[in-house]
């Protein structure tokens, strides 16, 4: 599904109102949409991956000469031929515009199914205005996104439009490994999830010896995504001087990370990251699995020092963990529940994210405007070219990108694209792996 229509209509507002809480689990703040925006979003249990772009503002066949409304426009149009289902934002304090007019010739010419957003309807005194729109030929519900005015009529109307596809959960769950070093909460972080102690909770340390398995769903209905949910024992400090038993739990905390879709750390948040934390962060990097980081204890936290807050403490946690960067914060507290719905939330998008399937035409655009805005550096002498790239799998996102030459590619500049990619598809907690790949030249050339 896609959110379009001309600048500053409100498509971001419709946008955020329809993903409510998710986006904000990992968007620290919000900016003007420029590059077309995708995120899974949950209505009532109904989920659909969503479109948000930026505005379409020329007529016919223009082109803008500003390098970065062009691009923005062709997101858009690109968005629109990749979507199932169009919502036509127009602002019903503006009245009828030509610009409106233009959108809507665009979107009869796609084929798309569209419904029309009359947004900004603030109060009753506005909806009048959406006789005006009749015109364009589009179904007409009147909403204001800021105040949720009209979004729930919206939605009855869209969602069984919406195409159905299958649920791979149901037959193959999804696997949450919920990690870190021992003490630092897991299985009471666990049993607050599930409101049930079917996990041994204790304040020595090792308690937990064993993977526990423990089946979850998230959602209702045939969309609902199923998980496993897989307790482990803490990582122990030095394997070389503690017994078979754990040297055998650190080994099932390995294979639990391995076989997972998305890991959870789980870090105490009153001593903060150490040592043993960043060696469990490696073998997540390592094995290029989804992960969220979860700061428990936050109540002894902010117990101990009145000054802490969650704004000061996320960027040293940053600092010390830096390669975890692309992964969700939460700051959390098994022992008053603080947060633990929000982290069930944090789990379901992460594991979203790391499905994520980008249409080949929207990825070579992104590729396209980043090489545009950075050209990639020379490199023995020669610069890398780029061609085009294709999305080979999910969990890790493989992208693979065909070059003139691998050798010609300098890490600074794959980095710089990595973010691009998150900036354009969201993709946070989902690793991503580039692979540049030399195009084969025709015989003879």
């Amino acid at each position: 599904m896609a959110i379009v229509g001309r600048p500053n209509v409100g498509k971001s507002a419709l946008f955020n109102r329809l993903v409510g809480r998710r986006v904000s689990i990992v968007h620290e703040e919000e900016g003007v949409t420029r590059d077309r925006v995708a995120c899974e979003a949950n209505w009532e249990g109904e989920r659909f991956e969503l479109f948000d772009t930026g505005g379409l503002g020329h007529f016919g066949k223009q082109v803008s000469p500003d390098q970065i409304v062009a691009g923005t426009e062709s997101q858009a149009e690109i968005a629109i031929s990749d979507a199932s289902f169009i919502i036509f934002v127009v602002d019903i304090s503006a009245g009828l515009t030509p610009l409106d007019q233009e959108v809507a010739r665009i979107l009869h010419q796609s084929g798309r199914t569209v419904l029309l957003a009359a947004n900004k309807a603030d109060n009753p005194e506005r909806e009048e205005g959406a006789y005006d729109f009749d015109r364009l030929g589009f179904p007409v519900f009147v909403v204001s996104a800021l105040h949720n005015r009209g979004v729930n009529g919206l939605m009855e109307a869209l969602i069984p439009q919406l195409p159905k596809e299958e649920n791979p959960t149901v037959d193959e769950p999804l696997r949450v490994a919920v990690v870190g070093r021992p003490n630092a909460g897991k299985s009471s972080y666990i049993n607050r999830l599930l409101k049930d102690d079917r996990v041994i909770v204790s304040d020595v340390p090792g308690t937990t010896r064993d993977s526990i398995e423990i089946p979850f769903t998230i959602g209702k209905g045939e969309s609902a995504r199923h998980y496993q949910l897989i307790d482990t024992a803490g990582v122990q400090k030095d394997t070389r001087s503690k017994s078979a038993v754990d040297w055998f739990s650190n080994l099932r905390t390995d294979k639990a990370i391995e076989r997972a879709d998305v890991v959870v750390m789980v870090l105490d948040a009153e001593t903060g990251p150490t040592t043993r934390d960043k060696k469990v962060a490696a073998k997540i990097i390592e094995a290029q699995k989804g992960c969220i980081l979860l700061c428990n204890k936050w109540d002894l936290a902010k117990g101990a020092d009145e000054e802490v807050t969650q704004t000061k403490y996320l960027p040293a946690l940053r600092e010390a963990l830096p390669f975890l960067g692309f992964a969700p914060v939460l700051f959390v507290s098994a022992k008053d529940g603080y947060n633990i719905k929000r982290s069930v939330e944090a789990i379901d998008y992460v594991a979203a994210q790391t499905r994520v399937e980008i249409t080949t035409g929207v990825l070579n655009r992104v590729i396209q405007q980043a090489v545009e805005k950075y050209p990639p550096p020379v490199a023995k002498g020669k610069r890398l070219k780029v061609f085009y790239a294709t999305q080979s799998g999910t969990n890790p996102i493989y992208f693979k990108i065909f070059v003139n030459n691998p050798d010609y590619s300098r890490s600074n500049w794959l980095k710089y694209l990595q973010n691009q990619f998150r900036e354009a598809f969201g993709l946070e907690g989902a690793p991503i792996y580039i692979k540049l790949v030399a195009r084969s030249r025709p015989k003879g050339r």
